[in-house]
């Protein structure tokens, strides 16, 4: 018997990044569990791609072109949204990007860029669908983070990459201590390793990938459907009592 504490069935999800990927995999997943899935995404042919695919599954969709970086590009989204859909339910603040670059090598653009992405994009879009979320008293939000905001990874250098994940770390925390007694819960996944599109030419590091085997507990990297997953959990009726969450789903990386 399926638990009916994960069914999604009658709600709406926002996610950004949604065209491949972590993103790709959680639209799959609720729209297995029943949402409906407006996909957010800044390559355009990945995004109609994957709105079609989400339809295939029963569920409505739409695609919307965003980039995060911009505040107006993320208030034109949220506003196309709710002009298609009654509400939104659901946020989930996936799209990303990572970059490897030694710290005194890393240029004014390289940082602002990852900062832009990574983190304040995430500012932006719960902003935007917080505000919408609030008016009406419920709503849900999951963050993309990352254990490099938790510790700092080896082979490869990132210093932009892991503070700003730190940042959403902390963001999520104190979106969800104010917004909490309003109806709003804010959580956030940290996942380790993942084999996705952005990860994948990294793995071809023999080096690289050596070392996140050995450093990973589970010896392997993870699948988009491991991260999908636990998102599905913060933003099912499941866990209806964690706020500030920080999930992290990295194979045992940071136990050691």
């Amino acid at each position: 018997m399926s638990n009916p504490d994960f069914d999604l069935s009658g709600q709406t999800a926002l996610i950004t990044g949604a065209g491949r990927g972590i993103g790709l995999a959680t639209a799959r997943v609720f729209a297995g569990a029943g949402a409906d899935v407006i996909v957010a995404e800044f390559v355009a042919e990945n995004g109609r791609a994957a709105a079609a695919e989400i339809e295939s599954m029963g569920r409505k969709s739409m695609f919307i072109e965003v980039d995060v970086r911009s505040p107006e590009s993320v208030n034109a989204m949220a506003a196309s949204a709710l002009a298609a859909f009654p509400q939104i339910d659901i946020l989930v603040c996936n799209a990303g990007i990572a970059q490897a670059v030694a710290a005194e090598e890393c240029s004014d653009e390289d940082w602002l860029n990852m900062m832009n992405v990574n983190l304040n994009g995430v500012f932006w879009c719960c902003r935007a669908l917080g505000r919408h979320m609030l008016e009406r008293g419920s709503g849900v939000i999951v963050n993309l983070a990352s254990m490099s905001g938790m510790i700092v990874n080896k082979p490869q250098p990132q210093a932009h990459y892991n503070a700003a994940k730190a940042g959403v770390i902390l963001l999520t925390k104190s979106l969800a201590g104010e917004w909490a007694d309003r109806g709003v819960r804010v959580n956030c996944v940290s996942p380790g390793y993942i084999g996705t599109d952005m990860t994948l030419p990294a793995l071809s590091n023999a080096e690289w990938k050596a070392t996140w085997h050995e450093m990973t507990p589970m010896g392997r990297i993870g699948e988009p459907e491991d991260i999908a997953n636990a998102i599905h959990y913060l933003a099912s009726p499941a866990a209806k009592f964690a706020t500030g969450t920080n999930l992290v789903v990295d194979g045992g990386y940071t136990s050691w």
